[in-house]
């Protein structure tokens, strides 16, 4: 390719609400003008990553669905853009030659092609979880033995990363992650056994996909972000705390060793950590709401209910297991998921599953290639799978 002195981007994800806000500070940053799109992904929503294709002018276009393929190469007739569909292709995506990637794929399926592009030297964005809860140290050293730089994505974490003092890591004592609580704050279990799906999906402060709202509502998104935090920033687990702070305006903190604790604000807007992670370490100019102190008045904290939200529990219990207790948590957690999207389960259900699977797998030992973590990430789903099923039978 061409040195057109331009930043060479890949978005995989791009039809997902990171995705979406991607491309909207990629414009705000000077779009075409300052970036070339190598490659951009996405599922089942042709429309959108079509028209997002043709907006940024990308290189590559890649539905993960293989049977959209012809779909997405209508949508693009005329155009000069490449159309792939299928796995394969979403890993050749993040093999593609770009500096920085986003890796916004939900689920698992963003393993493969985050891997590949860490493998070859880019930048990751990163803000697909699995990456780091079912393969954590695998991925960490491909990232390093690559040579490029792990910059997260979740508010959480880049709250974090910004609060880092440089050379100071000896001086961590904690880091302390903030929920919102999502929309079940303040409900009680029994209520809880009764969620939907659409009252599951309404977060009271963040605008999300199904797959990030619903685990924000059961808290199974803080539960990975524990784990993903214990690798990004070489924690120990009893220094991982999680505090439920209901206006999502501070976005996590560090606790050092002298009593001070630095923590970074802002308004609940996934578009200042994507702009921080595309511009670091600069900061750029973006189009967000700022904070009004005066209006925002106060700042609520409230200790995590364990009973109610057990996903934190289950974490704790993955972190000191160790073995591949993040690849089972995470495999049986989206296998649950998606039964309870189509009303096999009940959302309380969800934690249930995901424990029982985790339990039987406790003796596993840690996965030394990524053979072995999509071998124990597809032993957990099979063994979620057969847990739903009997549950349906005795019901």
């Amino acid at each position: 390719m061409a040195d057109t002195g331009k930043r060479r981007i890949s978005i995989l994800g791009s039809t997902g609400s990171i995705g979406v806000n991607t491309l909207d500070v990629v414009d705000q940053l000077g779009g075409r003008e300052a970036f070339d799109v190598v490659a951009i992904t996405g599922n089942a929503n042709i429309a959108l990553l079509a028209e997002q294709a043709k907006a940024c002018g990308a290189s590559l276009a890649v539905t993960a669905d293989d049977a959209q393929y012809s779909a997405l190469k209508d949508a693009l007739a005329g155009s000069d853009i490449e159309v792939a569909a299928g796995r394969d292709a979403l890993i050749e995506a993040g093999a593609r030659d770009s500096d920085w990637v986003m890796a916004a794929i939900v689920g698992t399926a963003g393993l493969a092609p985050t891997l590949a592009a860490a493998q070859r030297g880019a930048d990751i964005a990163l803000a697909n979880k699995e990456c780091l809860v079912s393969a954590g140290e695998l991925f960490i050293n491909a990232v390093a033995e690559g040579g490029g730089r792990l910059i997260p994505v979740d508010s959480e974490h880049s709250a974090i990363f910004q609060s880092l003092e440089d050379d100071q890591h000896h001086a961590v004592e904690r880091i302390v992650l903030t929920a919102s609580g999502g929309p079940f704050r303040t409900w009680t279990r029994e209520a809880m056994a009764g969620v939907t799906v659409e009252t599951a999906r309404a977060h009271p402060n963040w605008s999300m996909g199904l797959k990030i709202s619903i685990g924000s509502a059961s808290m199974f998104n803080k539960a990975l972000e524990m784990i993903e935090a214990k690798h990004l920033f070489d924690l120990r687990p009893d220094q991982i705390e999680v505090i439920v702070h209901p206006q999502s305006v501070i976005h996590s903190m560090v606790g050092y060793t002298d009593g001070s604790v630095l923590a970074q604000l802002g308004c609940p807007d996934m578009r200042t950590a994507i702009g921080y992670a595309l511009t670091y370490p600069n900061r750029p100019k973006l189009n967000v709401e700022r904070l009004d102190f005066a209006k925002l008045a106060r700042l609520d904290f409230e200790a995590p209910d364990e009973v109610r939200f057990p996903a934190l529990r289950l974490a704790r219990t993955a972190l000191e297991r160790g073995g591949v207790q993040g690849a089972a948590m995470n495999a049986a957690e989206e296998t649950s998921f998606h039964a309870f999207c189509a009303g096999r389960i009940g959302f309380l259900n969800m934690a249930d599953i995901t424990e029982q699977v985790m339990d039987s797998m406790a003796d596993y030992g840690a996965a030394t290639t990524m053979d072995e973590v999509f071998t124990a990430d597809a032993e957990a789903r099979r063994r979620a799978g057969e847990i739903i099923a009997k549950n349906e039978m005795a019901a």
